[in-house]
Parts: C-alpha cells; sequence; structure tokens
C-alpha cells in the first residue's frame, strides 16, 4: 500500500522505555506493545517509522532496523541506568539529539508518546516547526484523583503539551473525556483512535493444549498480567483468590517489578499471600516474550484487571481476543472493553469480595462461561492494528495541509 500523499515518514518519540524492551518488567509495559505495533502497522500501511529512544546501555546499537519502515534509533541523553521518575531533566539533551537527527530524515509529523516525549515533541515543533501529535498513555490528574498521585509539574507538562499539540490521540471515549474534563484540552484537537490486537498471536485455542504446554493441571486458573506495581492492583486479585467459594482455583502473575519501588511491591504482594495462606495457589511468572502470552490467556478460565486507572488495557482486550472472560474494574478504557455481563464483568468498588463473586459465577458455571468466552472473542475480533493505522495515516495527511496549532 502506497503512503498517503504528503505524509510519508513520521519521528515517533518513546523516550522513556523502548518498543524493543520485554514488556512487564522494569518501565516497560502496555506503551512498549502500542510503540512496537503500531509503528509496524504504519509501515505496513507505507510509511516509514522512525523511533526515537533514550539509550539505557551502553552496549546498544545506535540504529535498530526492526523491518522495512520501521527503525528505532537510540539518543544519547543522561546516564544510561536511570529510573522513569529521574528523566526529566534530560528531557532537553534528548530533544536537541533527535533535532539534529530530523535534519536527515525530514519527517512529515511527529508523535509523541507518554508526557516526557510529549515535552520533547513541543520542543522539536518549536524548532523544526513541524505538526504534533501526542498520546499520554497515562495523565497525572487522572491518577492523582484515583489515588496515585503525581509530581504538580507533570500535570502542568502535560497540560502545556496539549496546549501545544496539533492532535492529542486518546484511546477511548472515557480518555476524551478525561482530558477535556481534567486538562481543559480543546476537544476539536481530540482524535479517538483505540489500538489494536494482534490476531496472528491472540485468538481463541484450546485450553487443554495451552495447558499442556505450560505443564499444568486442569484446576481453575485466573491470570494477571502485568508489572507489579500498586497501580495495577495486584494485590486486589490475591485477596480475591483467597475470598472464592472454593479453595481449588489458582492464581498467576505473570510480570515483573516495576520503577524504583518494584522490589518492595513484590515483597508486599508476597506477605498478602503468605498471610492468607496462598502460597501453594499463586505462582509468579517472569515477564514472557509478548507473543507467547497468548497461551497463558487460553490456559485461563478468566483474567482479572484490577488497575486503579487504565487509559485503554491492552491486557483486557488480549484476554478477549483469545476467548477470555475478565473481572476488571470499571475505570477508564476498560470500561469500554470490558461489556458487563456479556464479555465479562466490571467492578465498580475495590472491595476484593467483589471480584471474587464474579469470578465465583465464571467458575462455577460453565455455560455462562463459554458465553461470555464466545462474545469475548468477537469484541477483541473488532480492534485491529491495520485500521488503527489507517486512521492515524489520515490523521498526519490531514495536519500536513492545516497551520499549526500555536503553542501557549
Amino acid at each position: 500500500m502506497s503512503p498517503a500523499a504528503g505524509t510519508s515518514r513520521v519521528a515517533v518519540l518513546s523516550l522513556h522505555t523502548s518498543p524493543l524492551a520485554q514488556p512487564g518488567t522494569g518501565d516497560g509495559g502496555g506503551m512498549n506493545v502500542y510503540v512496537r505495533e503500531f509503528a509496524s502497522a504504519l509501515a505496513s500501511a507505507g510509511l516509514s517509522c522512525r523511533v526515537y529512544v533514550r539509550a539505557w546501555h551502553p552496549g546498544l546499537p545506535s540504529h535498530v532496523d526492526v523491518e522495512p519502515g520501521f527503525q528505532v534509533v537510540h539518543v544519547p541523553a543522561g546516564p544510561y541506568e536511570l529510573a522513569k521518575d529521574e528523566l526529566e531533566p534530560h528531557v532537553e539533551a534528548f530533544a536537541d539529539w533527535v533535532v539534529e537527527d530530523l535534519v536527515d530524515f525530514q519527517p512529515d509529523v511527529v508523535h509523541a508518546n507518554y508526557w516526557l516525549s510529549g515535552v520533547a515533541g513541543r520542543i522539536i515543533k518549536q524548532r523544526l516547526h513541524l505538526p504534533l501529535v501526542t498520546t499520554f498513555h497515562t495523565l497525572a490528574r487522572v491518577k492523582a484523583v484515583l489515588g496515585d498521585p503525581e509530581p504538580d509539574r507533570r500535570a502542568r507538562a502535560e497540560a502545556e503539551v496539549m496546549s501545544c499539540a496539533d492532535a492529542v490521540l486518546a484511546n477511548c471515549t472515557a480518555e476524551a473525556e478525561q482530558l477535556v474534563t481534567y486538562y481543559g484540552a480543546d476537544a476539536e484537537r481530540i482524535e479517538i483512535v483505540p489500538p489494536g490486537v494482534d490476531h496472528a498471536f491472540f485468538s481463541p485455542g484450546s485450553q487443554s493444549g495451552a495447558r499442556w504446554a505450560l505443564q499444568t493441571d486442569d484446576r481453575p486458573l485466573l491470570l494477571f498480567v502485568g508489572r507489579i506495581q500498586p497501580l495495577k492492583g495486584v494485590d486486589v486479585a490475591v485477596e480475591a483468590l483467597a475470598r472464592l467459594d472454593r479453595t481449588d482455583a489458582r492464581l498467576w502473575i505473570v510480570g515483573g517489578a516495576s520503577g524504583t519501588g518494584g522490589e518492595g511491591a513484590v515483597e508486599r504482594v508476597r506477605g498478602l499471600i503468605a498471610a492468607n495462606g496462598l502460597g501453594a495457589r499463586v505462582r509468579f511468572v517472569p515477564p514472557q516474550p509478548h507473543h507467547l502470552l497468548s497461551t497463558f490467556y487460553r490456559a485461563a478460565d478468566a483474567c482479572v484487571v484490577p488497575s486503579r486507572s487504565e487509559s485503554f488495557g491492552l491486557v483486557a482486550l488480549e484476554a478477549a481476543a483469545c476467548g477470555v472472560p475478565t473481572v476488571a474494574s470499571a475505570v477508564g478504557g476498560l470500561r469500554t472493553l470490558v461489556e458487563h455481563g456479556h464479555t465479562g464483568y466490571l467492578v465498580e468498588s475495590r472491595d476484593p469480595e467483589d471480584y471474587a463473586a464474579y469470578v465465583d459465577a465464571i467458575l462455577a458455571d460453565p455455560v455462562l462461561a463459554r458465553r461470555l468466552s464466545i462474545s469475548a472473542a468477537a469484541r477483541g475480533r473488532t480492534y485491529t492494528w491495520s485500521r488503527s493505522a489507517l486512521r492515524l495515516r489520515r490523521l498526519y495527511h490531514d495536519l500536513g495541509s492545516r497551520a499549526l496549532s500555536p503553542c501557549e
């Protein structure tokens, strides 16, 4: 497919985490998957994407050709071993380096991911007079309302980036509403472009075959996938397991410690497991290559997603695409992905008893579980990266014919 007229090159900023990194550990998570998959889809749609990532290790090659039209560039900006919350002082150095490199690449648009990249994107837009698209993935003011406060300077920076961006992407209607409600974003600049899922990997399959591959038995299995941090609510999943009516169910936690407090979070979860006498029923699984997660989903009876906030919730989408019912918190994009009583259940509270009640209902009724599974798979099939890429390609093209939004 040939690129849209006037738009063939996209500079993608992903300052703090790389699409080549292992999701589920450190700062790697849904955003890694998002950037990798949308860059790959754009390349398949005929665009050329150069993804700029801060170099985090001295042995990294400067350029990595992932596939035709999709290249990752490692940018020297600050000491290699820095946590995400230590990166802000190095944003300008990152932007300076990218500006120099873009003289050669000559992109038609800059697409920034996360607030740190947004700040860099704002600098690049002002220097090179390029359209700026930004995807925030998480929002400081939304996290604060839900009990996970972020520094005020982050919220201010997000607001400044929104006022400068030519388009702000939202994954769903709920996120678009949050942008307007908490930041006063210009609704006319908000574009709703849902992520997709790779159906070559994430599709329904044999549960018994998946369990055989994972060398496990036929006892009920619950699955939690994600980084171990308070925001993701793994403690709620553990306590829900303890409150189930049955004692043969198990919980697998697929993922690793995240951020500077990650190891402490893991220890707290282990303490909770011990306090509830669940040592024999909870298994920690190291972060897995993304394409292998489908086997874990297919092996599960239900996926538990008790996040405090989610702009979208790729785990819930991947589980649905594999035909697995999801019991998820009724926040953000999860309200869009999970159809209550149809593909899974939404939980309005943080009470593990409520999660346990819905899981019990799924485990106790094979007919209900099958109905939810069929509906979830059908729902998952409606989300494709190729469709998202075509919408982005049209957006980039449209921005090329508009006057740039002024940066306030």
